[in-house]
């Protein structure tokens, strides 16, 4: 997902720079298409909206059938075979350096292997609405966490508002106010940490991996290798074969890793070529109304009043958090 931290803007799992990209240059970038899409850009904009927002249902249905650790790798293994796919169309390489190499390991696991994970296990005991909510609170966590960690990212007032709202939203979906009555305590605890995640793994990334030269195909690309190869260590060691194939779960997780994570991250370095950063990051604030809907609709879990109500205060609040105070010219 796409949130704003400092002057840059996050793709889930890699950085788009938004002072020296083609999105801002109107140049190239290494490996990156120059033709025009033929798909209109709000058509894009749609689907990727709908792709992210339905990850929470695949993820639901993927725990269905197969250990959380299970769930994650296959969807890191299928989202780095699409990229590695388009990677071999586009002819890149992968990057070079031990350093560079280095960092993107700690970058693949705050950003991909750490929150796929906890959000696994999360929607083992809560619903996929309330994990996709929980989601959306990543621009939150980011306001807080650049305000300690970038000095050059000046607080102002509205996004002090902004975080604050942003917060009192939290609580409204988790019903404070009824001492929580009926939400598992630790489903919602690992949703909120993957959310965190995101941030701590962007603000990483801009300190370390900032103007390697590669392009964001490749290191995206060996981003997700590397959470590829950290799940396929780990997961043997807590989890034991599946002693039948469960279909529906094993698509479920299929389609979660292709669309969700390949997919998505190729149609959004289009987008934000195309109509810029600022516009593209706005599908952040479509993906937990998704996210409700297809719960509801498609997995018939229950939505109390406060869940949506709650939902558009988050939203509100991260909306605010973004907003960047006016730079004035020269007299």
């Amino acid at each position: 997902m796409c949130y704003a931290v400092g002057s840059r803007r996050v793709v889930g799992m890699s950085t788009v720079t938004t002072g020296t990209t083609a999105a801002t240059t109107g140049r190239s970038a290494p490996g990156t298409d120059r033709s025009r899409p033929r798909l209109d850009w709000r058509l894009r904009f749609g689907a990727l909206s709908l792709i992210w927002g339905f990850s929470f249902l695949l993820i639901k249905v993927g725990t269905q059938g197969y250990a959380p650790f299970q769930v994650t790798l296959g969807r890191l293994v299928f989202g780095t075979a699409v990229l590695a796919a388009a990677m071999a169309v586009k002819r890149e390489r992968l990057p070079r350096g031990a350093r560079v190499w280095g960092r993107l390991a700690v970058a693949a696991f705050l950003l991909n292997a750490l929150p796929f994970s906890l959000f696994a296990y999360a929607e083992l005991t809560i619903p996929s609405t309330l994990a996709g909510i929980c989601n959306a609170t990543s621009p939150l966590w980011g306001m807080a966490l650049s305000l300690v960690a970038l000095s050059e990212d000046r607080p102002t007032r509205v996004r002090f508002a902004g975080l604050g709202l942003g917060f009192v939203g939290v609580l409204t979906v988790l019903g404070a106010w009824e001492g929580f009555h009926g939400l598992d305590a630790t489903g919602t605890v690992l949703a909120l940490l993957a959310s965190l995640s995101y941030p701590i793994g962007w603000i990483y990334v801009r300190r370390t991996l900032a103007g390697t030269g590669e392009s964001h195909l490749s290191m995206t690309g060996a981003q997700l290798l590397l959470a590829t190869v950290q799940l396929a260590l780990v997961t043997p060691l807590f989890t034991s074969f599946p002693g039948q194939v469960s279909w529906v779960p094993l698509l479920a997780v299929a389609a979660l890793g292709a669309l969700g994570t390949g997919l998505a991250v190729l149609i959004q370095y289009g987008l934000v070529a195309e109509v810029g950063p600022t516009t593209a990051q706005m599908v952040t604030y479509f993906i937990p109304v998704i996210a409700t809907a297809a719960g509801v609709a498609v997995l018939g879990e229950s939505l109390r009043w406060s869940t949506p109500v709650g939902a558009v205060v988050v939203l509100a609040g991260a909306a605010l958090t973004q907003v960047r105070p006016r730079k004035t010219g020269p007299a």
